[in-house]
């Protein structure tokens, strides 16, 4: 199958606790672990001619706990390790910034579209909260839950679409859009996910980039390269941006 004969132009990705294991404000490369699959799940997409991203909040930056550079740093090692993903769009700003780019404002989801030069209806999201797939939403696009063990039962009880893991959702979309709630090889929520961690305490913002919160506009990486404020037309280290971008991300750990 061929990008033209795919219902699915591009899908943009959520970092942290989608394709790499959460570390909360991480600043550091070494500290990357891919989540199974991810790897494979970007390369069966790219082998499909369709386009990949990556949108990512990260109030790190903007809370002074890491810097445009820690960011692209990991990104850099992101793309080297799972990549290369064609955009890259990361927003760096707080919970009570007022941008319009931090999920779950659509704002990361609109401008990675465009850099792939496709509609939002054409994109897919995945991600493992529900500010992802709210992003998706409110930007036209589709959104797929994959849970892990801090996603909330409440948010893959509400999510149009849930899979298991990387693999199963995307090879699910390579044979058409999502058609009902639950992918194709999925168990029922209760018995895949069980009830979540009990020990774990409501998330605030402080913990949790990806809800609730003003919006944000989007600022930018480009792959391995760095963090863009909205409105930079080149990447600050002086090249061109392959992934300029106005938006940002969530993240438990962002």
């Amino acid at each position: 199958m061929s990008a033209a004969d795919s219902p699915v132009k591009a899908v943009l990705f959520d970092r942290d606790g989608t394709l790499v294991h959460d570390v909360p404000h991480n600043g550091d490369p070494d500290l990357v672990r891919p989540v199974d699959g991810a790897r494979e799940a970007v390369a069966l997409l790219r082998a499909h001619g369709i386009r990949v991203g990556v949108v990512t909040n990260q109030s790190g930056v903007a809370r002074g706990l890491i810097s445009d550079g820690d960011v692209r740093r990991v990104n850099r090692r992101i793309d080297d390790l799972i990549g290369p993903f064609d955009v890259w769009a990361v927003c760096p700003h707080g919970p009570d910034d007022g941008c319009h780019c931090r999920k779950p404002q659509p704002g990361l989801i609109l401008w990675a579209a465009g850099r792939v030069c496709a509609a939002p209806a054409d994109c897919v999201v995945i991600g493992d909260i529900g500010a992802d797939t709210e992003a998706a939403e409110r930007a036209g696009a589709r959104g797929i839950l994959v849970p892990n063990d801090r996603t909330r039962p409440q948010e893959s009880a509400a999510a149009a679409h849930v899979a298991p893991d990387l693999l199963t959702a995307l090879r699910a979309l390579l044979t058409g859009p999502p058609t009902g709630r639950i992918l194709a090889n999925e168990r029922p929520i209760e018995a895949a996910y069980g009830p979540g961690p009990a020990s774990t305490g409501p998330r605030t913002a402080a913990d949790d980039d990806g809800r609730p919160g003003p919006a944000q506009t989007p600022s930018a990486t480009a792959p391995g390269r760095g963090v863009f404020r909205p409105g930079d037309a080149t990447h600050r280290d002086g090249g061109a941006a392959r992934g300029s971008v106005v938006g940002g991300r969530r993240g438990r750990s962002s």
